[in-house]
C-alpha cells in the first residue's frame, strides 16, 4: 500500500468498526456517518481501490469498513420503480448524471458510474467504480468494489468478482482500454492490464498462472499485461493419478501501445492460434 495514501473517509469510520458488533439500524448517528462515507464512493469523491503511480492497487480499507457498516446500520426497506418491488438494506442508485441506463440494468447505491458509462441490462453492486466511456453489456455484473477503468468493454454476460472481506482484500481491477471478451470471469482480485483483450470465455483468478506462448514463460499470477491479446488455455501437469491438464491463461501476441481493439485483426490473431473467434 503506498504510504502516502490517506483516505477521504472519516476516521469515525474506524472507531465505529471497532464496536460494529453492537450497531443496528437504531443507532442514527452511526447511520448517518456511514451513509455519508457511502454517497462519497457513490459519488466517486471516495473509491474502494486505484492505481498508483508505481502501478501497484492500493486499497482504503476504510471504504470497505463503510460498505460492510452500512449493512449493519440500515434496515430493511421497500423500494419500488414501476411494477418491480424489491426488499433491501441497500438502495437502487439515484445519481446517474450523463449516463446511459437501458431499462433492465441495475446498480446499486454506494457504486460510482462515471459521466459516458453506458449500462445495458446488467448489474453492478455496491462499491463499484466504473470509469467514464465503459460499457457494461448484457448480462455482464460487475461485482462489489471492482474497479473498472476508461473506455472498457465488458461483453455480453462477463462476471467481474466482487470481494467485501477482509477488508485488506485486493478487488478486481480492469484498466483502461481494455475489452474483456463474453462469458470471462475475473475473479479473485485478478487484474487485466491497460488495453488488453481478454478472449471468450477467459476464466481468470488471483492465482491462475498467465503464460506467453512465444517463450513458455510464465509471466505472472492472476495478471495480463498491458496491451496483449490473452485466451484461456490449459498446461499440462503430472500427479501421482496420471497427467492433468490445469487452467491457465495464454498470452498469444503482444499489441503496440495505444493499438485499437480492431474485431478483424483479433479474431485474424486467435485464428492463427486455433482460437475460434
Amino acid at each position: 500500500m503506498s504510504q502516502s495514501f490517506s483516505s477521504p473517509l472519516p476516521a469515525a469510520i474506524d472507531e465505529l468498526w471497532e464496536r460494529r458488533a453492537d450497531l443496528s439500524p437504531d443507532d442514527t448517528e452511526a447511520r448517518g456517518v456511514v451513509v455519508g462515507a457511502v454517497d462519497l464512493l457513490d459519488t466517486g469523491k471516495a473509491r474502494v481501490a486505484f492505481v498508483d503511480e508505481a502501478g501497484e492497487v492500493v486499497v482504503d480499507e476504510r471504504a470497505k469498513r463503510a460498505i460492510l457498516l452500512s449493512f449493519r446500520v440500515l434496515g430493511m426497506a421497500r423500494s419500488q420503480v414501476g411494477d418491480f418491488q424489491h426488499h433491501d438494506r441497500i438502495p437502487l442508485k439515484t445519481t446517474l448524471d450523463g449516463v446511459r441506463v437501458v431499462p433492465g440494468a441495475i446498480a446499486r447505491w454506494g457504486a460510482h458510474l462515471a459521466p459516458g458509462v453506458v449500462l445495458m441490462p446488467s448489474y453492478t453492486n455496491i462499491g463499484a467504480y466504473v470509469d467514464s466511456g465503459t460499457m457494461v453489456d448484457t448480462w455482464a455484473t460487475v461485482g462489489s468494489c471492482a474497479q473498472i477503468g476508461r473506455n472498457v468493454h465488458l461483453s455480453g454476460g462477463v462476471g467481474i468478482g466482487g470481494v467485501l472481506e477482509p477488508p485488506n482484500a485486493v478487488p478486481v481491477v480492469i484498466e483502461d482500454e481494455a475489452l474483456i471478451g463474453s462469458r470471462s470471469m475475473i475473479v479473485e482480485g485478478a487484474r487485466v492490464g491497460k488495453g488488453a483483450v481478454v478472449g471468450a470465455g477467459t476464466i481468470l483468478s488471483a492465482s491462475m498462472p498467465v503464460i506467453d506462448v512465444e517463450t513458455g514463460e510464465e509471466i505472472s499470477r492472476g495478471r495480463i499485461p498491458d496491451w496483449c491479446v490473452a485466451v484461456g488455455g490449459t498446461r499440462q501437469k503430472e500427479f501421482p493419478g496420471g497427467t492433468f491438464g490445469l487452467p491457465c491463461v495464454l498470452v498469444l501476441k503482444r499489441l503496440e501501445e495505444g493499438q485499437r481493439h480492431d474485431k478483424a485483426t483479433i479474431n485474424d490473431v486467435l485464428r492463427q492460434h486455433g482460437v475460434n473467434a
